[in-house]
């Protein structure tokens, strides 16, 4: 006998346990299973850290829509919870005149975004603002801040256990059937669980879960890139206060300087396309690019100063040269399977739209009345 329940979320990094405890908010039996030995231990484990304001992305998106709804959410949840944060906030900097018509264009996304609270600086504010900084003009965000993310999913793990629901660890699903009515699912142990409503949350697996799910239509399935990004420590005092961000990249938002919760110092993180999501050993010689990068907003980085610490993985749906993707949430009513959920693509600002995707989810037609 294959044992049910409501509701399985696959994957408890930080945006699983936000869709779980959405749901279980709601009064659904909720189950995440989790391939790993604790919770966040991939993607949510290796970010910034920096809970985003909305400013980059394109007007109308749900990265744009999710970041700002869910930075509002999230500082509301820290303090209710008392997850410890900082709403610290950021520079974004143009390095020289040639970029401040590109930084304009930046403070009018976020205009269009929703994000009202940015001050333009030019280069004599922004020094007085932190003396160390090199820039020809500078946009201030005070509603940027940065996040204990091991506490935060703490905090939602232990919200969704006290309405009911429970993580599994060390269960990995290997595969979705939704070709028989209820969704079942069967476990790398051979396990097999029926459910009405799954929502793959799988971060950087999630795609190879979704075409190991006969019934799904194979077209709606993107294609996985992994984008590595290294972050380096550094070994001298950094004179900064606030986040320091150059203008963003193609793929990601440069080699910015951002700050933890004990004042330490990273840089980072760079943009390495490779073939592994594994790949996350951090390269000592790209260092060499590091400072160049840094040095066009901090002149003073000592040489030798920058020390290999760790990578993250961002989970892409867009590859190298293409436009950044939007997060696709797939419901049924984009592929037909009654109770299905995909989340793919998923990278920042998915920290900061955790709480936000969690409600979207659980509001999804076909998701709502799946009981």
């Amino acid at each position: 006998m294959v044992d049910s329940v409501q509701c399985v979320v696959v994957g408890a990094g930080v945006v699983g346990l936000a869709v779980a405890r959405a749901l279980a908010l709601r009064g659904r039996e909720v189950l995440v299973l989790e391939a790993e030995a604790a919770v966040g231990t991939q993607t949510s484990a290796r970010s910034s850290e920096v809970i985003h304001a909305g400013i980059y992305y394109p007007p109308g998106s749900l990265k744009a829509r999710l970041c700002v709804q869910g930075s509002a959410m999230l500082y509301d949840y820290c303090a209710r919870r008392q997850v410890p944060h900082r709403r610290c906030g950021k520079l974004i900097v143009a390095t020289s005149a040639r970029q401040t018509e590109a930084l304009q264009a930046v403070a009018a996304r976020a205009q269009a975004n929703g994000v009202h609270d940015l001050q333009w600086l030019g280069a004599a504010a922004a020094h007085r603002l932190e003396p160390a900084l090199q820039c020809h003009a500078a946009l201030l965000s005070p509603g940027t801040g940065i996040i204990d993310s091991h506490a935060l999913m703490l905090a939602l793990q232990a919200d969704l256990q006290q309405h009911g629901a429970m993580v599994v660890l060390n269960t990995k699903v290997v595969q979705l059937d939704a070709t028989r009515g209820a969704l079942r699912l069967r476990t790398q142990e051979g396990a097999e669980l029926a459910a009405n409503l799954v929502v793959n949350a799988a971060g950087l697996h999630a795609p190879a879960l979704a075409r190991r799910t006969p019934g799904l239509p194979p077209a709606l399935v993107p294609r996985a890139f992994h984008a590595k990004g290294s972050y380096f420590a550094c070994g001298a005092r950094v004179p900064f206060s606030h986040l320091i961000y150059p203008l963003p990249e193609a793929a990601g938002l440069g080699v910015h300087l951002t700050l933890d919760l004990a004042g330490r110092a990273r840089f980072g993180p760079d943009v390495q396309w490779v073939d592994s999501p594994d790949d996350l050993q951090v390269d000592g010689e790209r260092a060499l690019g590091f400072y160049a990068e840094v040095r066009r907003y901090w002149p003073a980085l000592p040489d030798g100063a920058l020390l290999p610490n760790y990578a993250g993985m961002r989970p892409k749906i867009s590859g190298p040269g293409e436009p950044a993707a939007d997060f696709l949430i797939q419901g049924p009513s984009a592929h037909g399977l009654p109770g299905l959920v995909n989340l793919f693509g998923i990278e920042s600002p998915g920290l900061t739209s955790c709480l936000a995707l969690g409600e979207c989810v659980a509001a999804l037609p076909g998701v709502a009345d799946a009981r």
